[in-house]
């Protein structure tokens, strides 16, 4: 970060102070406060730090505005249509797009890291059959801590880079297991033949007693589900990771963190909210009815995956995502599926309709992502748990830059205090 050249004049009880102002390659300028306290002694208010940049980073940007989602300055529109998730690991994590001897390299090593420790089939055995499996993949990353000493050491570089691809390679197959578990069916182990969607589908799917064949229809569309879920600039989980990170805790300790708080219904849990949304309505006959309530402002009724709470305009994953939902449904159809039914009618009204379209409030990528997996044959409680699969790689590309910052240090939030103030001890005979 150069020094900057501009500042911006604050005025407390009085007293006048100038703050450095540093001017991004994208987005909005950003006033730097760390002195602030020092030199006035206040401290800024902000809840859930929506107005506060607490670091700076090479990785995504996103302008909520245009509609726009950028991956080391590549659009996801042009990798999602062009790339597949492996190349867009390496791009997240080393900055540029590999040579093609680089990318064979990247994705022999991811391939051959796959497999988990045999005694961690225990582990999972540990837990309740019914265990959502997120509560799973909690338990079993953060374990991962325990089986793999030798990439521990955060100061080692060498350390690092072998966890990180560690946790992009077996993340597919611990979720795999988790569901496996969940639904009480045999654990399937990794194939190294098999690209790193169809890998996954085989291992969820495949079973001992005949021959799963992936279909590249399906093994396409999981493989944009993985690109389009990949990173996301400072989410919640992402902060998560990096705040967890700054205490100097292993990797596998970090990234567990973040799929704690991805498991949140407001943060991980909204395609499933789509899914459950279109239970509800049941019938395509009752989708006007919904819709009305939807512009109800006296009505709690919400319609899920509609808008976002960043992209003001359209969603950029949207439509590669559609794109997906619409050869997936084409292939295995939904003529026996009342929910997908409903999903593809209430898209057409809602797109029709002047107050959708007036407020700007599309279909969203958890929209489409929840139908595609829905069609697939995933229950809704693996809905997350793929998204924290997807997730891993942005997780580990923004540890990685935390790690390597010199001016990275503990994250200390501070706080409005609005408690009592300094009082005496009452002995418990005198209260």
């Amino acid at each position: 970060m150069t020094e900057s050249q501009k500042t911006a004049k604050l005025t407390v009880h009085g007293e006048s102070y100038d703050l450095p102002v540093f001017s991004p390659t994208a987005g909005p300028d950003v006033i730097d406060i760390r002195k602030l306290y020092g030199q006035a002694g206040v401290f800024t208010y902000d809840p859930g730090f929506t107005s506060t940049a607490s670091c700076d980073s090479t990785i995504t940007f996103i302008d909520g505005d245009k509609g726009e989602l950028l991956h080391r300055g590549y659009p996801i529109e042009q990798i999602a249509s062009k790339s597949h998730f492996l190349e867009l690991s390496y791009l997240l994590l080393y900055g540029e797009l590999p040579s093609a001897k680089d990318l064979e390299k990247f994705e022999t090593t991811i391939t051959r890291h796959t497999m988990l420790h045999e005694q961690m089939q225990y582990f999972y055995r540990g837990f309740r059959r019914d265990a959502h499996p997120m509560a799973i993949m909690v338990g079993v990353v953060g374990a991962m801590s325990a089986f793999y000493h030798d990439s521990t050491d955060i100061s080692d570089p060498r350390q690092r880079e072998i966890a990180s691809h560690r946790l992009i390679a077996k993340m597919p197959t611990i979720a795999a297991w988790a569901y496996k578990y969940h639904i009480g069916q045999p654990f399937v182990y990794p194939r190294n033949d098999l690209d790193y969607a169809s890998n996954f589908l085989q291992m969820c799917f495949a079973v001992p007693a005949e021959d799963y064949e992936v279909n590249p229809i399906l093994a396409r569309a999981m493989d944009r589900i993985f690109m389009l879920q990949a990173d996301h600039e400072q989410n919640a989980s992402t902060s998560t990771v990096r705040l967890a990170s700054s205490s100097g805790a292993n990797p596998f300790a970090c990234i567990a963190a973040g799929i704690a708080c991805l498991w949140g219904p407001a943060h991980g849990g909204a395609n499933q909210a789509c899914l459950e949304m279109l239970e509800e309505i049941g019938s395509v006959d009752r989708i006007p009815e919904f819709i009305e309530r939807a512009k109800d402002k006296d009505d709690p009724f919400r319609l899920m995956g509609f808008g976002h709470r960043v992209y003001k305009n359209f969603d950029p994953r949207a439509t590669v995502m559609k794109q997906s939902a619409d050869e997936v449904l084409d292939l295995l159809g939904i003529e026996d599926n009342p929910k997908l039914q409903v999903a593809k009618a209430l898209e057409m009204q809602a797109l029709e309709d002047p107050y959708f379209i007036e407020k700007k409030l599309f279909p969203n990528v958890d929209f489409y992502s929840g139908i595609v997996m829905e069609a697939m044959g995933f229950p809704t409680s693996m809905f997350t748990p793929i998204f924290a699969l997807s997730r891993t790689v942005g997780w580990v590309s923004q540890w990685k830059e935390m790690i390597a910052d010199p001016q990275n240090k503990i994250g200390r939030p501070r706080q409005l205090y609005l408690g009592a103030t300094s009082r005496d001890y009452v002995d418990i005979e005198n209260r």
